[in-house]
């Protein structure tokens, strides 16, 4: 048996991260998944072009599936640490960078990594 490459384990932990948040937020339906899917795929394009964006790939993931969600059902992940207003969807930080995590802009505070909304429970000021 092959090890897996660096570029599949990479892809394979980006969409175990993303499907750990739409579990923990209850909306891992079949078509949402579906979503993930598609957006591991079209990654690994992206990836085997620039192999140095291994790390990078759990954020874009998770911001390919909130753009698709946004399209076809509304903003996910919705912000759990705003307790009043609006209710808003959390963003990935940093865009492009490792170590991915959500972070409400309106109260400025970390609420957790991608891959960790089911143990979020609040926020820490973000840095």
């Amino acid at each position: 048996m092959e090890p897996i490459s660096p570029l599949e384990q990479a892809l394979h932990a980006a969409r175990a991260l993303v499907l750990a948040d739409l579990v923990a937020r209850e909306v891992a339906e079949a078509d949402v998944v579906s979503l993930v899917e598609d957006a591991v795929a079209q990654r690994r394009w992206w990836v085997e072009q620039w192999p140095e964006g291994a790390a990078y790939v759990a954020g874009l993931v998770a911001q390919d599936v909130q753009d698709a969600l946004l399209e076809r059902y509304g903003r996910w992940p919705l912000c759990s640490v705003c307790g009043s207003g609006d209710p808003h969807a959390l963003d990935v930080e940093p865009e492009l960078g490792p170590a991915p995590h959500w972070v409400c802009h309106k109260a400025g505070v970390k609420v957790a990594a991608v891959g960790s909304l089911g143990s979020a429970t609040g926020g820490t000021a973000s840095s």
